[in-house]
């Protein structure tokens, strides 16, 4: 009966969304909304991201357990059971909208959605600190002192507006030979070698 509680509580909180500061779409984002929505009527906004945190590190140490989980071929009532037993972990303890969430989860055989909602959730908890996440591709590992200039000059550009903050993370890509591509509010902006290398190996095919 617990989790048919739980799932009255995430699908009444999911009709207010006024305060949801992004507009996610799929299975994934429809359940994040619903439960920003009830994180936030009960201020625990933060203590909701640090337990789903806690469950990205779990699936990062326990593979299994993700599989588990995230198998959707897998019986329904076996995870029911098996995510009590998680949930249960004294190593871990979660308030009762996360637990309330999983156990919709379960319920509605959606489990298997687990790492795209968390992710989901975690986009919304950035977009409602007013923060930008922002990915910095290099051929190899840039220092502190680069990446504070780049984050400087970002916060100056069009790219971010003057309210937000960038995060910026350092990805390193050998193959980009040299220069940085970088990522941010769904635009790409590629300055690497490999894409002028390319550029000139297209022309010079259409040339021949």
């Amino acid at each position: 009966m617990q989790s048919v509680k739980g799932l009255t509580l995430v699908r009444r909180y999911a009709t207010s969304a006024s305060t949801v500061p992004l507009t996610l779409h799929g299975i994934d984002g429809r359940y994040a909304t619903a439960l920003f929505t009830a994180a936030a009527k009960n201020n625990t906004l933060d203590l909701v991201e640090t337990e789903l945190n806690q469950f990205k590190s779990l699936f990062a140490r326990e593979a299994g357990i993700k599989r588990f989980l995230e198998t959707p071929i897998l019986d329904r009532k076996l995870k029911i059971e098996g995510i009590k037993i998680i949930l249960a972990d004294g190593s871990a303890k979660y308030s009762q909208i996360t637990s309330n969430l999983f156990a919709v989860l379960a319920e509605n055989g959606r489990l298997d959605q687990t790492s795209k909602i968390i992710d989901a959730y975690l986009s919304l908890m950035t977009a409602h600190r007013g923060e930008v996440n922002v990915t910095v591709t290099s051929a190899k590992q840039l220092d502190t002192t680069i990446l504070n200039k780049l984050k400087a000059t970002l916060q100056k550009s069009s790219l971010i507006e003057s309210t937000q903050k960038a995060l910026i993370t350092n990805k390193v890509d050998p193959s980009i030979l040299s220069g940085i591509i970088i990522e941010v509010g769904g635009q790409t902006i590629d300055f690497s070698v490999s894409s002028r290398i390319n550029k000139m190996n297209r022309l010079l095919t259409q040339a021949i």
